[in-house]
């Protein structure tokens, strides 16, 4: 049972409909010596450079916390699943779960489900109920170089408890209700979310 806080950011799970999940992502930049560490299943968006970067803001409404930084709502490119780069000790190429904040690498990349379509589950704040399906959320905090775990690499991003009815991040589009591991009123719920329009990059109106 989801007795107890242990967020693990944003899981894909499938399409909207239904529709497995196909495990397809995109590849995008990241600036050499970026200076965030990015963790697995943390929100991303892509910088006027072209290059990504983590998500800073909650997503509680579109313009004062909207993505990706609190204000102009651009909209987040996806979830980050990991990157590639080549080490500048060994000359190694690396793939790993994490971005290590400050890493020089020109060839570094990022792994991102950018589906503006794709079902994530994700651990909310506190509990929730089926009968919070439908309406919306956002996160429960702004994610940051330590919003994650380093030793695992995963992100410890996690939505709000309390869905609301005006514009957010988020839809909640059911319950995770897998007994022994989270069902619905659990004191940390487990629940599925989609982006909501103008929030993901792709169906955002405002160019970067």
């Amino acid at each position: 049972m989801a007795s107890t806080a242990s967020p693990y950011g944003f899981k894909a799970v499938n399409g909207l409909g239904g529709l497995p999940y196909a495990g397809s992502t995109r590849n995008i930049p990241i600036a050499s010596a970026y200076g965030t560490n990015i963790f697995y299943g943390s929100l991303v968006y892509v910088q006027s450079t072209g290059n990504l970067a983590i998500a800073t803001s909650t997503g509680a409404d579109a313009t004062t916390n909207g993505f990706p930084t609190g204000t102009a709502n651009t909209g987040c490119v996806g979830v980050f699943v990991g990157c590639s780069y080549t080490n500048p000790s060994t000359k190694q190429k690396v793939f790993a779960q994490t971005w290590p904040s400050g890493t020089v690498a020109s060839d570094a990349v990022g792994i991102v489900v950018d589906d503006d379509r794709v079902v994530f589950q994700v651990q909310a704040a506190g509990s929730m109920t089926t009968a919070d399906v439908g309406a919306n959320v956002y996160l429960s905090a702004v994610q940051s170089t330590s919003t994650g775990n380093t030793n695992t690499g995963n992100s410890t991003t996690a939505v709000n408890a309390t869905a609301v009815t005006t514009s957010a991040a988020f839809r909640v589009v059911g319950m995770v209700d897998m007994v022994g591991f989270s069902v619905s009123g659990d004191a940390y719920t487990d629940i599925l979310v989609k982006f909501n329009p103008g929030y993901h990059s792709y169906s955002s109106a405002v160019g970067l």
